[in-house]
């Protein structure tokens, strides 16, 4: 059924004249009055009978008209839950209690007027979040894809903010005493990364972070969640982890967990925001402000070499319309 030719139906009976229905509607009386004619034929019923002030419905178009309405809300309500603009601003996030989502909180704090949808995926693979927002399922998808000559030519990639890795121990661990640390100090301490997913943008980070700096970067064992890892770290002398200094953990206060900044280089987890090339989300504009006045890291910082540049000055970078 031509839900145009219903909505026609639907203005004319309530303005009572075709021409009133076609000057709303933007189109000619005729353009009108076909539709409703096709109608009429696909229903196999009159809908309208002429009179001199101009059409009343007939009792089947009475019947009709109630149905008929609520064709056209649905329809409206299906386009405006898919245009940009007119819905909220929906953004994937690694986890809620990621960096990804503590910044989008900041943002939101200051801008509680944003419609926003944080949404998980829970997907390893960076692809399906590309499919996600290449099927408009998504407006944007805090995802990296560490070779981007790979992305369909309709999706880009920018970089969003740098994450500081920071260890993270319990007090028995022999460096639990430190207030900052550099890489070389890690080397020889067990580091235990549990859930490295395989094809993962993290997997690749931390193959590399491993290599560079000749490091023990161990995921061996099931991943239990963070509670878990949380108790053991509290209880072990030789186990760490490594986390974002942004990402929100919560532990009991007899843990007494040390996180302990690295420096010198200072080591970045890249984020990366992946979005449509053409017609993106108008609330993202906002939201990658947001980003640029993150406050900077220091001049000596180690990135994957599949990471995309930040740019100079630290300010918003730039999202190309098409």
């Amino acid at each position: 059924m031509d839900t145009e030719a219903v909505r026609s139906f639907v203005r004319a009976a309530e303005l009572g004249q075709l021409q009133h229905a076609a000057d709303e509607l933007g189109v000619t009386q005729q353009a009108v009055s076909k539709r409703i004619a096709t109608l009429e034929r696909e229903l196999d019923v009159r809908l309208f009978t002429r009179t001199a002030r101009g059409v009343e419905l007939t009792l089947d178009g009475q019947a009709f008209l109630p149905h008929a309405r609520s064709i056209v809300t649905g329809v409206d309500r299906a386009v405006t839950a898919i245009r940009p603009g007119s819905r909220a601003l929906r953004i994937d996030v690694l986890g809620l209690r990621s960096a990804q989502a503590v910044v989008l909180h900041d943002y939101w704090r200051s801008h509680p007027e944003t419609d926003l949808d944080v949404v998980t995926l829970r997907v390893n693979d960076p692809r399906l979040a590309v499919a996600a927002v290449q099927a408009g399922e998504l407006d944007a998808s805090f995802r990296s894809v560490t070779d981007p000559a790979t992305l369909p030519r309709d999706v880009q990639m920018i970089h969003a903010f740098d994450s500081p890795l920071e260890l993270l121990v319990g007090p028995r661990h022999p460096l639990a005493s430190a207030r900052t640390l550099t890489p070389t100090q890690l080397r020889r301490h067990r580091i235990w990364v549990p859930g490295i997913a395989p094809r993962s943008e993290w997997a690749e980070f931390y193959d590399q972070l491993a290599t560079d700096f000749d490091l023990r970067v161990d995921a061996a064992g099931p991943n239990f969640g963070n509670e878990v890892l949380l108790d053991i770290l509290a209880d072990s002398a030789d186990v760490a982890t490594l986390v974002g200094s942004c990402d929100r953990y919560i532990w009991p206060t007899n843990h007494d967990l040390r996180r302990i900044p690295i420096v010198n280089p200072t080591l970045a987890y890249p984020l990366s925001l992946i979005l449509p090339r053409e017609n993106p989300h108008p609330g993202l504009r906002a939201v990658i402000n947001h980003f640029g006045s993150l406050a900077p890291l220091p001049e000596t910082v180690w990135r994957p070499s599949w990471a995309a540049t930040p740019r100079p000055g630290g300010g918003p970078p730039p999202v190309e319309h098409t």
